[in-house]
């Protein structure tokens, strides 16, 4: 199993006897992209930015602690050598994401895109990114494949984005996918942050179901 998912199971897991977590796998994600971004950040701070409150936040960077990732320093907490080990492992999978404009395949007035990189191989139906973006309470999401140049729904042959032109070329711009990587967009009526949240959190999804499978 890869380290970094070794990592993000130990941290989104309960130590008995405590109460059920109100944090995902996709807040510890966040985590290390905020400190990896910003260096140091204040308790406060990052619970703005999770969407969590004080409570829920104390206990996500107690699991992060306890699993030797970050550590508090008088500026506010920090990844440790370990941490960022582990965030460039994740990074390399879901290296860059972009907003996306309303349009054929995303059709939330909030749509957040997500490039994960070389899992083609792991998308079934899309069904499953769906599911896990709404679990996070948004409206669902859109897998789509890379492949010869092209954006495919799973079980397609047919470019999805033949009359979408400016999509195309918006998330080839940002995302660099290559042959064999997925976009996930994450949508949502609401709020930006719930269809990034999603999108993500779909991404997520989709490497830890592999791993599950994987070494069953």
């Amino acid at each position: 199993m890869h380290t970094y998912v070794k990592a993000l199971t130990k941290v989104a897991s309960r130590y008995a006897p405590s109460r059920m977590l109100s944090f995902e796998l996709i807040h510890v994600f966040k985590v290390f992209q905020l400190l990896d971004q910003n260096g140091r950040v204040s308790r406060e701070s990052l619970g703005q930015d999770l969407g969590l409150g004080k409570g829920t936040t104390r206990t996500l960077l107690k699991h992060m602690k306890m699993q030797g990732l970050v550590q508090s320093t008088n500026g506010g907490t920090r990844l440790t050598h370990k941490g960022r080990t582990i965030s460039s492992e994740l990074f390399r999978y879901i290296p860059r994401e972009s907003a996306v404009p309303r349009c054929s395949i995303a059709l939330g007035k909030y749509n957040y895109a997500v490039l994960l990189r070389e899992f083609g191989f792991a998308v079934k139906s899309g069904i499953e990114q769906r599911d896990a973006a709404i679990r996070m309470g948004a409206i669902g999401a859109t897998t789509l494949l890379y492949k010869n140049q092209q954006f495919l729904m799973p079980g397609t042959i047919s470019n999805s984005l033949s009359n979408e032109i400016d999509i195309a070329i918006l998330l080839v711009n940002n995302l660099r996918p290559t042959d064999g990587d997925v976009v996930i967009i994450g949508s949502d009526s609401n709020n930006k942050k719930t269809a990034e949240l999603a999108a993500k959190s779909a991404a997520l999804a989709t490497i830890m179901n592999h791993e599950r499978h994987h070494h069953l």
